[in-house]
């Protein structure tokens, strides 16, 4: 399965609120827990790129995903950019302890 990799930068003055929305994102998919579905969102050192990785299908019907999406292009100063990658591995453990989500 190929897993998608997108990463943009925003606005400073919009991060916050892409960052919000993203909180969003993850609340309505924890409620849902589409099967199969696996997404992570990182943001990065400089506080206004980050790094969504999504793995699966089922996203884009989620009405706190459509309102994230709905001002992006507004929030943004560059990008996105979309890579497919191919998992080699992970450990998922460490990234729940992190986060405060079991997996």
């Amino acid at each position: 399965m190929t897993t998608a990799v997108i990463s943009y930068r925003t606005k400073p003055e919009a991060a916050d609120e892409n960052q919000r929305l993203v909180e969003n994102v993850l609340a309505e998919l924890a409620t849902v827990s589409p099967p199969g579905l696996r997404y992570s969102v990182f943001r990065l050192a400089d506080a206004v790129s980050f790094v969504h990785v999504v793995d699966g299908d089922g996203l884009a019907e989620l009405p706190a995903f459509q309102e994230f999406q709905r001002g992006l292009n507004d929030r943004l100063a560059a990008g996105p950019t979309r890579q497919d990658a191919t998992l080699v591995g992970s450990y998922a453990p460490a990234l729940a302890e992190r986060s405060g989500v079991r997996p």
